[in-house]
């Protein structure tokens, strides 16, 4: 991929040139599969297999109207948003079918992963958990983003979210600790 060229694409696809788009896609395909792939693997993927997370989130990217994505980063940051949305609106899905489904708390560890088998409704407490994380650190969740859903060592962060490698580490250990006390709160 020459350097700029998603940029360029984006920028096209933007003005409403529709065949940009098409160009855009094979060049960050594989990247959005690992994406979906390490929610996947994560045990986010509430049924949905790889191929099936990326298809609907072209579909999702389709349907949008007036999305300035404006480079690379703020594209994949963009996607990976989106696929956890979409993956936050099956377990919603879920959750309404069982009616009445208690809500568990998913623990995690170290390295926001999980301890035992993820349950949908696990996925709604850390989508909401991010969500109020984001209202108040938006950098830090872009960072953990970055770290878990997409998979970058920090090194490859940073240089996306133009920052240093230790504020990178800083803003991941601040927010792992966020979400633990979040999604485990002392009684």
């Amino acid at each position: 991929m020459r350097q700029g060229e998603v940029t360029v694409l984006l920028g096209r696809w933007r003005q409403g040139d529709a065949l940009a788009f098409t160009e855009l896609t094979p060049l960050v395909y594989d990247e959005l599969r690992t994406v979906a792939g390490a929610y996947v693997r994560r045990g986010m993927g509430n049924g949905l297999q790889v191929t099936e997370l990326v298809g609907q989130l072209f579909v999702e990217l389709l349907q949008m109207q007036r999305v300035s994505l404006q480079d690379r980063r703020h594209f994949f940051v963009f996607s990976a948003r989106v696929m956890r949305n979409i993956l936050a609106d099956q377990a919603r899905a879920a959750k309404a079918e069982k009616r009445g489904a208690e809500l568990e708390h998913i623990p995690l560890n170290a390295e926001l992963g999980w301890v035992g088998p993820p349950t949908d409704p696990a996925t709604l407490d850390l989508e909401a958990a991010m969500g109020e994380l984001e209202e108040h650190y938006p950098e830090t969740v872009r960072a953990v983003e970055l770290r878990y859903f997409f998979g970058f060592t920090s090194q490859e962060a940073a240089e996306v979210l133009e920052l240093s490698k230790a504020t990178i580490d800083r803003q991941v250990r601040f927010a792992l600790a966020w979400l633990n006390c979040r999604l485990h709160p002392k009684n």
